[in-house]
């Protein structure tokens, strides 16, 4: 076999030439052969352009030089696509966006005529990486153009200021149903996770002007119903601790005074009976009672008679020296 001759002098053997050709292909055939699939993805190998298998997260091995080949597909990374605008860096707690509009996205026609740009973002998870990989040329111009569709016909079904307003969370519900509809149907392989409205606003110029007016006193009100509700619960209890004390309170006085009337009805039930086995000493005793609880609060009191001539004998109230009148 003939020598070969390096340009830096030295000389090669044929036989050396084709080991060292051969553990080349041998070391680029074992670089090829070992691939790493991370922990969000799921890897897929076809042989010779066809499926052949599914792998899962961590070290996996195919075979070298083209036989087979490795498609790593996100299937546990939640994605978004963003409608009428687009961001342009997020961290730090701040948020940069385009300034250029994208009006062939978010410019609709309303249900009541109106034009209304409605800014939208949607996530979703890739579920089959096989779908998702081979069954449409271009998965993500599919996604957007069947997401535009779906909100449009949302929105071309609804008032404007039902867009705006009450029909909000009722658009993204339903427009998140029939992407997924769509997307199972055309075997995209993926599932919508979230459909979020951003801004929606008419036109700029005097029109979007007067619909902000209007979302303003919309806020405004909203604002004085909750306040009306938290005096509301606020006050409602109290009143209604309030009354309870009240009626509480008039319960008890009815309780006493019906025991302090039982209780008079039970003495003057005694006193008659006392009455009927001695009128004159019963009427005296009482006539006497009747003096004391006139006066006790009153000091030095003599009783006289009427004409001014004796002094009451039986008794001087509230003082022990007799003498004088008053």
């Amino acid at each position: 076999m003939k020598e070969f001759k390096l340009p830096n002098g030295f000389i090669v053997k044929p036989v050396l030439a084709i080991a060292l050709a051969i553990g080349l292909l041998g070391a680029i055939g074992v670089f090829m052969t070992f691939f790493i699939v991370d922990q969000k993805e799921q890897g897929v190998i076809l042989r010779f352009g066809k499926l052949n298998r599914l792998v899962d997260p961590g070290l996996n091995f195919k075979l070298p030089f083209g036989i087979e080949k490795s498609y790593l597909v996100p299937t546990q990374v939640v994605l978004k696509e963003e409608f009428g605008f687009r961001t342009l860096s997020s961290g730090n707690g701040s948020t940069q966006y385009s300034q250029n509009d994208f009006p062939n996205e978010s410019s609709m026609l309303t249900g009541d005529l109106n034009i209304v740009n409605v800014e939208w973002i949607i996530q979703y998870r890739i579920s089959d990486p096989v779908q998702w990989l081979f069954n449409v040329d271009n998965p993500i111009q599919t996604i957007r153009d069947i997401s535009q569709s779906v909100v449009n016909q949302l929105i071309g079904d609804r008032a404007i200021l039902d867009v705006i307003g009450a029909e909000r969370a009722n658009i993204e519900v339903h427009g998140q149903d029939m992407m997924n509809v769509l997307f199972e149907k055309y075997e995209l392989g993926i599932r919508v996770t979230t459909l979020k409205l951003q801004n929606i606003v008419p036109p700029k110029g005097t029109v979007q002007n007067a619909f902000e007016d209007v979302n303003k006193a919309i806020q405004d009100r909203n604002r004085l119903i909750n306040e009306g509700k938290q005096v509301y619960n606020e006050q409602v209890p109290k009143a209604k601790g309030e009354s309870e004390a009240f009626i509480q309170e008039a319960k008890g006085y009815a309780i006493e005074r019906t025991n302090k009337a039982e209780g008079d009805v039970a003495r003057f039930i005694n006193v008659l009976s006392e009455y009927k086995k001695n009128p004159e000493v019963t009427r005296t005793r009482l006539y006497f009672e009747m003096y004391e609880n006139v006066f006790v609060k009153d000091e030095k009191i003599d009783l006289i008679d009427k004409n001014l001539k004796n002094f009451v004998p039986f008794k001087t109230l509230n003082d022990q020296t007799a003498g004088g009148s008053k």
